[in-house]
């Protein structure tokens, strides 16, 4: 009897937005909301006719709404050089930038919040930074960027990148499709891995789906009160080693299943009788072990009817981080009459 698991992680894929639309230059007479004012420069513009700003540098303010601790600092500094670098390649026209954390009248500043609700549109999928996409001048100023925090310093500066580049003019998918895709690949953080947490997955409510198109049908009734005699001892707790209030609810579509478990008389993920669990979910800090479980795959070939009971029961106690000696006594047991007890009572 073999047993195996095998893990895959799901992408955390986030939306890079700018404002929908382009930023109108004011009407005349217009001077923008109480909380900006537009500056036009005094003297008539004479460098880059496509630059909005009128203004060959920019100052730039920061303002960490989160209350951390973290320096932001270096981050934006290093996102206002790649721009310094390559926005008369994309943008059309060079720009320079002085950054002043703390100046009060910046012509661009960056926010950095917990979340992000909206950026002109409905928020359907994960935003993580907004900014306006300026095409025409006068700009109302100060231009606001703004950062959802929680990522890591090379995400952080991605998405820095990438709203700035809203601010100079460049679209969704414009060049560099590195920096102004719509949507990135970011990484959190180190987050706790879904073994060090006491529940691993998103919620406590569980659904669970089981096929029995290979058990035969005189085995049918008894091989389901293994199953539920399984599922009911992980969600009585495990004899204390996974948290009281977890719950399951049987579902009939596999798909809208948390756990489903699958009955066959051959699998390629052994070689005869035995069983095998996989587990998905999200890997947001990018570290290469799964932070939350999303879905857990289970499948028993073959194998006596009394011992199914067991393996499913196993196998859903892995799917709590649960490992080796942190696993319940009657599921870390080797002996055949074990496996074939009611180890669950």
């Amino acid at each position: 009897m073999r047993r195996r698991l095998a893990f895959a992680s799901l992408a955390f894929v986030v939306l890079l937005a700018g404002c929908s639309g382009i930023v109108p230059s004011p009407s005349p007479g217009d001077g923008g909301s109480s909380s900006a004012s537009t500056a036009t420069p005094t003297t008539e513009w004479a460098g880059d006719s496509d630059n909005p700003f009128r203004e060959r540098t920019l100052t730039v303010a920061l303002a960490d709404e989160t209350a951390t601790d973290r320096d932001y600092a270096p981050l934006v500094r290093d996102a206002l050089g790649y721009w310094e670098q390559n926005a008369t390649t994309y943008a059309g026209y060079p720009i320079e930038y002085e950054l002043r954390a703390n100046a009060t009248d910046p012509d661009v500043r960056v926010r950095f919040v917990e979340t992000i609700d909206s950026c002109g549109h409905d928020k359907t999928e994960f935003t993580a930074g907004c900014a306006p996409y300026i095409t025409d001048g006068p700009v109302e100023r100060p231009t606001t960027v703004r950062i959802e925090t929680g990522y890591d310093d090379p995400s952080t500066v991605l998405l820095l990148q990438h709203e700035l580049g809203h601010t100079l003019g460049l679209a969704h998918d414009d060049r560099p499709s590195r920096v102004m895709s719509a949507r990135a690949e970011l990484y959190t953080l180190p987050q706790p891995d879904a073994t060090e947490r006491l529940l691993p997955w998103a919620s406590d409510d569980l659904t669970y789906a089981v096929s029995y198109d290979g058990v035969a049908p005189s085995e049918r009734d008894a091989t389901q009160r293994q199953v539920e005699a399984a599922i009911g001892y992980v969600a009585d707790g495990a004899d204390g080693t996974i948290p009281d209030n977890v719950t399951f609810t049987r579902v009939s579509d596999p798909e809208r299943a948390n756990v489903t478990i699958r009955f066959t008389d051959s699998d390629p993920c052994t070689a005869g009788d035995g069983s095998c669990g996989e587990l998905r979910g999200l890997d947001p800090d990018g570290d290469g072990a799964l932070e939350t479980y999303a879905r857990l795959s289970i499948t028993v070939v073959g194998l006596d009817t009394e011992t199914r009971g067991w393996h499913v029961g196993y196998w859903t106690a892995r799917g709590f981080g649960l490992r080796g000696e942190e696993l319940p006594a009657p599921l870390r047991s080797s002996d055949p009459d074990v496996r074939r007890s009611e180890w669950w009572r």
